[in-house]
């Protein structure tokens, strides 16, 4: 497997991407086409001003120094907890507090709207919180009974 760049951290542990040309563009930073969907594909490396230097098809076709530099740079910068069930909540209506267990441990936050809810696809949801972080359920038809009680009484 060859690739037409090398990527490597420099001391200030940017990303550093070398061209087929031989030259070196510092500071660069991948991003997902489909993060939800296809969170492994489609995958383009991009400079500081969103100017795109390469783009990866499959991020598993990638050299396995290169894969998890990628890796580690989005897990760095991305942050979506999966929601695994929801708790409780204090209200039906909005503003509301929601206790939830995350595939990264137990929290709360609180809903601002109905509107803070929106579906990915038929059967995937995002919840924003009053900071903008975004919380995430992979697909609402599986998720518990309770769970989907609640979220039934805001959609």
């Amino acid at each position: 497997m060859t690739t037409s760049f090398q990527l490597t951290r420099n001391s200030f542990r940017q990303l550093v991407l070398t061209d087929a040309n031989g030259v070196e563009h510092v500071d660069v930073r991948p991003v997902r086409a489909f993060p939800i969907q296809s969170p492994n594909d489609g995958i383009s490396l991009v400079k500081e001003n969103g100017a795109e230097l390469a783009w990866i098809d499959h991020l598993v076709d990638l050299p396995e120094a290169i894969r998890d530099l990628i890796t580690e740079e989005l897990e760095g910068r991305e942050f979506m907890p999966e929601i695994i069930k929801i708790v409780s909540v204090t209200s039906f209506a909005t503003p509301c507090t929601w206790h939830v267990q995350t595939d990264r441990g137990d929290t709360n936050f609180v809903l601002k709207g109905d509107e803070d809810i929106r579906r990915i696809g038929k059967d995937s949801l995002l919840i924003s919180d009053n900071h903008g972080i975004l919380f995430f359920v992979r697909n609402m038809f599986e998720i518990d009974k309770h769970s989907r009680k609640i979220l039934d009484r805001f959609l």
